[in-house]
């Protein structure tokens, strides 16, 4: 059986976009700009550069081509072949974007811009606290940069470490430091438009101003989030904002006992945010998410990502055994010694509303003892600034996942009224066991993201999983949640929730793309935002 997106129930008003079929000329002239080295021609070579968590034998989204340029002005060139010719390209930094499509495109036969070999870490102001990253600057790259500079400066970190700084940032990726707290920490960005022109947001639009990337404002417009999950250019370098490194640091990990606490775990933890205390982005976890990662002394105790649904009695077992909690948060502290004590006392005070609930300062990090760091747990490294892939290896190769994470109001009864009923559909259609972590990503909402497992090679396993993540698009759309970000199989169905005013959204967003990109060649289709030209197809 293979798999194809029209195989599923056809979503009312999107585009089937036809294959594009590139030409042999037209391929040679991208292939030229960065020479056959750099390029991936061949079906093998291409199939290097997909999701591998995509069924294997669908072709759905083949690419035609894969360039790797190394520069802003090779960049440049590609996308002026590929406006000439109206050959749609869609670029992406590492590609890694696992269980929402990877590298690949909406229209098969696109031509892929992979900027892994765009790596180089431009600057690092070490007063002002930033950095300049190219699109292939991978966060464990900047942070050996930081690294070999002493750790004077940290850099807020994703779970993953292999992913693109910037790729991460533009598809709104969680960090979990302190810049992480509403994705605060891109500012100013360079960007090649669709006729191959070169455009600088906020400051950078002046020659030489030196607050291009300290300020997030500009004169007029603000364009920086215009380029964020959208179509309308490529973004060829950008600041990031770093942290100080603080006097002190703790991880801690806050356990909830039963899966009714919850509700008023959330609501805590909302208030603490919202007093100062937790800063970043705290992070709620099922155990089975935390189990195998964060819990290494337990490794082998949890059910594996595939297995048949536990009960409610199994899990409790599980939790009482392993003191982990049927939940748990995963959260730190960053300042001096004495205001780490005080906040650690206000936020056990809190936590001993929720019976059985305990509170673990897992460690604490100061000048003297930072370089240990590197070698402690995943929790302590993660919100230390130090990159990892603990996650990745913990999946085994054989197992793929779709990502579905609606945004909710930080209330607790609606959070957890949200992931109990994706919990229920999940187990339901499935028969796999739920997976979840709660992104607290500011003082007012939450993001519920639940990874849909399934056998990569299994298709009516991956038909399971696609269906359950349609039929759950829909669902929470009808009650008014919305993904933060859309698998590439469900963009459209995504975009279609959002219909306020006759979709006066997706209206405006069009009326941008056809005006900065007419000929349509960036990245049709992506998060909904089709050009003119495959609209009247």
């Amino acid at each position: 059986m293979t798999l194809h997106i029209t195989d599923f129930e056809p979503i009312s008003g999107t585009p089937v976009p036809d294959p594009f079929v590139l030409s042999e000329s037209v391929r040679d002239q991208l292939v030229s700009v960065v020479g056959r080295e750099n390029a991936s021609i061949d079906q093998a070579e291409r199939d290097d550069y997909r999701d591998p968590y995509w069924f294997p034998e669908d072709r759905t989204y083949d690419s035609s081509l894969v360039v790797f340029p190394q520069s802003t002005e090779q960049v440049q060139d590609l996308v002026r072949i590929a406006n000439a010719n109206s050959v749609p390209v869609w670029a992406s930094s590492q590609g890694r974007n696992n269980g929402y499509g990877g590298p690949s495109a909406q229209v098969r036969g696109s031509v892929l811009i992979s900027f892994r070999k765009m790596n180089r870490v431009l600057e690092i102001d070490t007063e002002l606290a930033y950095a300049v990253v190219e699109p292939g600057v991978r966060w464990f790259d900047l942070y050996e940069e930081l690294h070999a500079r002493g750790d004077e400066l940290l850099v807020s970190v994703p779970d993953i470490g292999w992913g693109s700084v910037i790729g991460n940032s533009l598809d709104n990726g969680v960090t979990f430091m302190p810049a992480g707290s509403d994705f605060s920490a891109q500012c100013g960005m360079e960007v090649v438009l669709a006729d191959g022109s070169l455009l600088r947001t906020g400051m950078g639009a002046q020659e030489d101003n030196g607050s291009w990337h300290t300020y997030k404002r500009g004169l007029g417009p603000v364009l920086d989030p215009l380029f964020m999950q959208s179509n309308y250019g490529i973004v060829t370098r950008m600041g990031i904002w770093l942290m100080k490194r603080p006097e002190a640091y703790s991880p801690f990990y806050l356990s909830i006992p039963r899966d009714h606490q919850l509700d008023q775990a959330i609501d805590i933890v909302r208030e603490l945010r919202q007093e100062g205390i937790l800063r970043g982005v705290p992070n709620i976890q099922d155990m089975l998410t935390a189990g195998e990662v964060h819990f290494p002394e337990h490794r082998g105790k949890f059910p594996s990502f595939v297995a048949p649904t536990w009960s409610d009695e199994q899990l409790d077992e599980l939790a009482d055994e392993t003191g982990i909690g049927r939940w748990g948060v995963r959260t730190a502290l960053w300042s001096d010694p004495d205001t780490l004590d005080l906040h650690e006392r206000r936020i056990r005070q809190a936590w001993s509303a929720i019976e059985g609930g305990e509170v673990t300062r897992l460690a604490t990090y100061t000048a003297e003892n930072w370089h240990t760091l590197e070698s402690a747990g995943f929790m302590d490294r993660l919100s230390g600034g130090i990159p990892c892939r603990d996650f990745i290896d913990a999946l085994p190769d054989f197992v793929g996942h779709v990502g579905f994470s609606p945004v909710v109001p930080l209330r607790g009864a609606e959070v957890a009224g949200v992931m109990r009923q994706v919990r229920s559909e999940v187990v339901e259609r499935t028969g796999v066991n739920y997976f979840c972590a709660i992104f607290v990503t500011n003082d007012r909402s939450a993001t519920v993201v639940t990874p849909v497992f399934y056998v990569r090679d299994d298709p009516a396993r991956v038909e399971a999983a696609l269906d359950t993540a349609t039929h759950l698009l829909r669902l929470l759309g009808q009650q008014g949640y919305c993904e933060y970000r859309a698998h590439l199989s469900f963009m459209d169905l995504a975009q279609e929730q959002m219909g306020f005013g006759d979709h006066a959204y997706r209206r405006f967003a069009e009326k941008i793309k056809d005006a900065v990109d007419p000929r349509g060649i960036l990245s049709p289709g992506r998060h909904g935002i089709w050009p003119s030209s495959y609209r009247r197809r």
